[in-house]
């Protein structure tokens, strides 16, 4: 398979080595953004694109009217989401977003949904929050693993974002964002009440579980049409 790294970065780089060892061919690697005939020129197959919040959308674009297949693990774009799918569905394209491609943290999230749905005729008795841990480095808080969380409980339970609704006030999903030198990646929910307390908790060691996930994923869509998410990717 022919990869193009939109975004050469640590993750960039990590999902070059792993993608090389899989038997993969790197025919392009950008730190800028991509245009129509370097696409066009590298044969690339498929794009993994991990670049910052202010890039991606733009990228994206480019890579679908370029008819290539992408895989993109950027987060803090995804008021954008909806123009890209019709876009998507515009160019007979292929693409992928997930705010993380590890496969733990794709777990954490069924875990997570299954969880907030055994515990929904019990959560008036407990308060919820989320808390994420990242690099420095990292731009967007919260980050969009730990949204993606908020929004998989919620499919589940009487939470919601909001505090108010008319006159009636909601049940809040607060969620704590922090930032410390080299940390892959730390979530933690917690249902909180007077007399105890549960924790479900996911940590990242390296970049490597996001890279072989996002790997994984490149390896799905190459050859599809439409728009997938890691559900359809790892079968949950």
């Amino acid at each position: 398979m022919k990869i193009a790294l939109i975004g050469y970065g640590k993750m960039g780089k990590t999902i070059e080595k792993l993608a090389q060892h899989a038997g993969h061919e790197i025919v392009l690697k950008l730190s800028e953004k991509p245009t129509h005939a370097l696409l066009r020129d590298s044969k690339a197959q498929v794009a993994i694109e991990f670049t910052n919040p202010e890039s991606a959308y733009k990228n994206i674009l480019t890579l679908l009217r370029s008819n290539i297949p992408t895989v993109c693990g950027t987060t803090g774009w995804a008021q954008n989401l909806p123009s890209v799918l019709e876009k998507v569905d515009q160019y007979n394209g292929s693409f992928i977003y997930a705010s993380n491609f590890s496969l733990g943290v794709n777990l954490f999230f069924a875990i997570a949904q299954n969880t907030a749905k055994l515990l929904k005729d019990f959560d008036q008795m407990y308060d919820l929050s989320i808390s994420e841990t990242h690099h420095t480095q990292k731009k967007d808080a919260p980050s969009g693993t730990a949204i993606s969380l908020a929004e998989k409980i919620m499919l589940e339970s009487n939470y919601k974002w909001w505090e108010l609704n008319g006159d009636k006030k909601q049940r809040t999903i607060p969620i704590h964002a922090y930032r410390e030198e080299n940390v892959p990646g730390t979530h933690i929910i917690e249902y909180k009440s007077l007399i105890d307390s549960i924790e479900l908790k996911h940590t990242a060691f390296s970049r490597e579980g996001f890279a072989l996930g996002a790997l994984r994923a490149a390896e799905y869509i190459f050859d599809k049409k439409g728009v997938f998410t890691m559900k359809d990717v790892l079968g949950l």
